[in-house]
């Protein structure tokens, strides 16, 4: 099949549909007529008296058979002339051997013979006989060979037929004869569907035989392809326009597919071509597209069908089109066109009447309004006249319809009574809408979560609070999936001064695995929690207002809280069960492939989330959570759920909410006293702004709990990149004094001290780095070094000035070097003076003379006072 175009051995194939091939063969097409050259078989096709292109491929036929036939003086092919010879027992002596002998054995034609004879002939006779029929693109020197296929499939030799057709096909491509024959033989062999496909190749190169289309749509919708047929249809509809059958057919086949617009313009189209003398028919047909509209919910396209429907056949308009145009005008809300078609073609009259002896303008203002419906009309377009009577506050008449109304049985009329009821409640006539839907709550029949649904409401719009929750308290246990009364219920309940039972009503609706699949759930339940939480916070329950704000954020942050390795649990440890966040292991967590999926549900739920509530009340939500954690001390479910937080990307990309959440974890870190989580923190924040001294305090006292070295590496690298910055100077002075690098951290205080040499906290650590250099055991010029250290922690406290403080660490300098004479007095002065008072810090914390009395005590323990050293601590050191 190498000589075939590509889209024709795919089509064959079935790799692509028929609508698919057709395009792609009118595509290659015009891009040929646009190259300005045709292929070789098409200049075939245009010439038919020339011969085969091919020269050298054609399938030799028997011997008798080597050269092609060509048509007798009567315009009948010889292979015709052949097989009714065949039939008449004569012989032709260009036969070879075998088929002679069969010939002579066959005294009377068989029934494939006769049937080869009246197909060849039928073919014959059409061709002569039908002018308007497309002339052949088979050519001349190719007739013979495909009268020689058509015979050998009437004789059942289908291989060779076959053979013979795809020769032809390949010589002539654009002839649809050798497809017919071979759908024919593959029908035969009983392969329908391969028939089906030549079939339509044959149509398609013979596009103008609408009868054929329309066969193949029908063997299309045998086999289930009901695409396939309306394509089949439409290509009879190109050639027969208006034919009402095929837009019929077609129209209904794409309703089957679903496909309402399509459907309903090919109906307007049969509208349009059916004449006056159709009406009766035409009425039927717009009835049914205003249906099909209606349910479509296209209410003005419903509405403008029944329209025309009415302009033009006023004289075939029924009791059911009237009942069905005043519907669609009432659910369109146009109120006053409904009310006219149904005094127009129902005979019902509505008539004003003014009293007698009054002015104009207060007969304007007295007149009344009397109806007068005639016998057989149906209760429900008297139903419908009464809904149109509320909505336009014409109310006189209403009584006597009312009346009718109620006698009918709500059992078998339900329906109307709640269509008066709602019409009732939708104009404020609480009053009058309330028997009506008691009634039907009473019934049997309609005792249902939309009739108990308006009656709560018209109960509550009267102020009946009692009975509205107790109608909504109905309709929840009916529907107990309908937020609205949930919700209302639970305010009803709060109302009266039940806040359990409002609880009760806000419990969630849907389990966690079908919140994680369904993003309506999802919607919903989000609805729900959102009103519960604001109820638990007004009635100050936390851990329950904590529940609800964590259940909502794990609908928004699951993915992240799986990329977070957080899980979230239900509890009992606290004597209640509540939810509790949770540190898990990766392989708790669940594979890739449930992981995509999870994602691909997460990503729909959230598209659904967003819509309920914007980005900005997501984030409230998250900070009031963190700040309900904080305050029933949580810290490190905090630490999680900021955790979380920065691994989803809609806050992770916002740079001021991503640095708002680290500093919120910071805090949750440091209150938790996971210093080490705080020193992740704090070593990007000091990087990103190394001025800031509030940043260094803070890193000063998580490096001072963590009893960690590690940030010592960090302080000196950063200190490269800013050599100016005093507190990077002074705090690698402090990390080098604790690893005992004295001379190193002399070094660092120096240069701080040169730069600020009036603040004493300079002059004290150099003064005390001194004395440590003096007291190491091997060390050059002690002498020099203490009267250094001692003349910086003079000057130290000249400008400090004599406080606690600096006595204290004098004294202090003084007992180490074992100068405790010298210290004994310092430290007694420093007992005699108050504490610093600060502002921001208690007092307690600033009070130095518990350390003093102790340090005192040892001296005096050292030189044998006990009794002095136990009287210092009973007078100082007592908690």
């Amino acid at each position: 099949m190498s000589g075939f175009s590509p889209e024709l051995i795919e089509y064959l194939e079935g790799k692509i549909s028929f609508e698919e091939f057709e395009k792609r063969r009118e595509e290659r097409k015009s891009r040929e007529r646009k190259d300005g050259g045709n292929v070789l078989t098409e200049e075939n096709a245009e010439d038919p008296d020339g011969p085969s292109t091919s020269g050298q491929c054609l399938i030799v036929a028997p011997e008798s058979h080597s050269e092609v036939e060509e048509e007798t003086s009567d315009g009948v092919s010889k292979s015709v002339h052949r097989v009714f010879a065949s039939m008449m027992g004569e012989n032709e002596e260009e036969e070879d051997e075998e088929e002679e002998e069969d010939e002579e054995t066959l005294e009377q034609p068989t029934a494939g013979d006769v049937f080869a004879l009246e197909m060849v002939l039928n073919r014959e006779t059409k061709k002569m006989m039908k002018e308007k029929r497309p002339r052949s693109k088979l050519p001349r020197a190719l007739r013979g060979l495909m009268g020689e296929a058509n015979i050998r499939f009437a004789r059942g030799e289908h291989e060779e037929a076959i053979l013979m057709c795809m020769e032809i096909i390949r010589q002539a491509p654009l002839a649809y004869e050798p497809f017919s024959t071979l759908a024919m033989i593959y029908e035969d062999q009983g392969d329908m569907e391969k028939s089906l496909q030549f079939e339509l190749i044959a149509a398609h190169l013979n596009p103008s035989d609408t009868e054929e289309w329309v066969r193949l749509a029908e063997m299309s919708l045998e086999q289930d392809n009901i695409k396939q047929a309306i394509f089949c249809y439409a290509k009879a509809l190109k050639y027969d326009p208006t034919n009402v059958r095929y837009l019929w057919e077609r129209s209904s086949l794409y309703e089957q597919l679903g496909e309402h617009k399509l459907a309903m313009d090919g109906y307007r189209r049969i509208l349009n071509l059916l004449t006056p003398f159709d009406g009766d028919r035409f009425m039927h047909l717009a009835r049914d597209m205003a249906k099909s509209y209606y349910e479509a919910n296209d209410i003005a396209a419903a509405i403008e069908i029944m329209e025309e429907a009415f302009g033009k056949h006023q004289n075939l308009v029924s009791v059911e089109d009237v009942n069905i145009a005043a519907e669609l005008y009432i659910s369109n809300k146009q109120y006053d066109r409904a009310l006219a078609v149904i005094t127009d073609f129902s005979g019902i009259v509505l008539e004003k009447k003014e009293a007698e002896g009054e002015s104009s303008v207060e007969n304007k203002a007295s007149e009344k309004v009397t109806c007068a419906i005639p016998e057989g009309v149906p209760i429900d377009i008297t139903v419908k006249l009464m809904v149109c009577l509320v909505h336009l506050n014409i109310l006189e008449p209403l009584n006597h319809l009312l009346t009718t109304l109620v006698e009918q049985n709500p059992e078998d009329m339900g329906d109307l009574y709640l269509d008066v009821a709602e019409a009732f409640l939708d104009v404020g006539e609480y009053n009058s809408a309330l028997p009506l839907l008691s009634s039907l709550v009473c019934s049997e029949r309609y005792n249902l979560a939309v009739v108990w649904l308006r009656h709560a409401e018209c109960l509550k719009a009267l102020g009946y609070i009692e009975q509205a929750a107790e109608s909504y308290d109905k309709v929840v246990d009916l529907a107990p999936l309908h937020l609205d009364a949930r919700i209302s219920l639970s305010t009803l309940q709060q109302q009266l001064g039940r806040p359990e039972k409002a609880l009760e009503a806000l419990e969630p609706m849907y389990d966690p695995d079908t919140l994680a699949q369904d993003a309506n759930a999802a919607q919903q339940e989000l609805k729900l929690l959102l009103h519960r939480s604001t109820l638990l916070h007004s009635q100050g329950n936390m851990y329950g207002y904590v529940d609800s704000l964590l259940t909502m954020l794990a609908m928004l942050l699951k993915v992240a809280m799986n990329r977070a390795q957080v899980c979230l649990i239900s509890s009992s440890k606290s004597g209640e069960r509540h939810l509790y966040l949770i540190k898990v292991s990766r392989d708790k967590i669940s594979d890739s492939d449930d992981q995509e999926t999870t994602n691909c549900d997460a990503k729909a739920i959230f598209m659904v989330l967003t819509s309920v509530l914007p980005k900005d009340d997501w984030w409230n939500l998250l900070l009031k959570a963190i700040y309900a954690l904080c305050d029933l001390a949580r810290y490190k479910e905090a630490e999680l759920l900021v955790d979380s937080s920065l691994e989803y990307y809609s806050f992770y990309d916002d740079r001021q909410k991503r640095k708002e959440l680290e500093y919120f974890g910071l805090s949750a870190a440091i209150l938790d006293k996971n210093f080490r989580k705080a020193y992740n923190y704090i070593r990007i924040m000091v990087m990103e702004h190394v001025s800031k001294p509030q940043l260094w305090n803070i890193f000063n006292q998580i490096t001072m709990h963590s009893q960690d070295v590690r940030h010592h590496r960090f302080c000196l690298r950063l200190m490269l990149k800013n050599p100016e910055n005093h507190a990077l100077c002074v705090l690698n002075g402090h990390n080098a004094f604790v690893s005992g690098s004295f001379k190193h951290a002399l070094g660092q205080y120096v240069q701080a001290f040169r730069n600020n040499p009036e603040e004493p906290l300079y002059s004290l650590c150099i003064g005390l780095t001194f004395i440590h250099m003096a007291s190491q055991k091997y060390v050059l010029k002690r002498h020099a070094l203490i009267v250094q250290g001692f003349s910086f922690l003079h000057r130290y406290l000249q400008l400090r000035g004599s406080c606690q403080e600096s006595l204290y660490n004098l004294g202090r300098g003084l007992h180490q070097l074992g100068l405790v004479h010298l210290a004994i007095h310092y430290y007694q002065k420093a007992l005699e003076l108050p504490p610093l008072v600060l502002e921001g810090i208690e007092a307690d914390q600033t009070d130095l003379r518990r350390d003093i009395a102790f340090n005192l005590s040892l001296i005096y323990q050292s030189s044998g006072n006990l009794r002095m050293a136990r009287k210092l601590l009973y007078t100082h050191g007592a908690v």
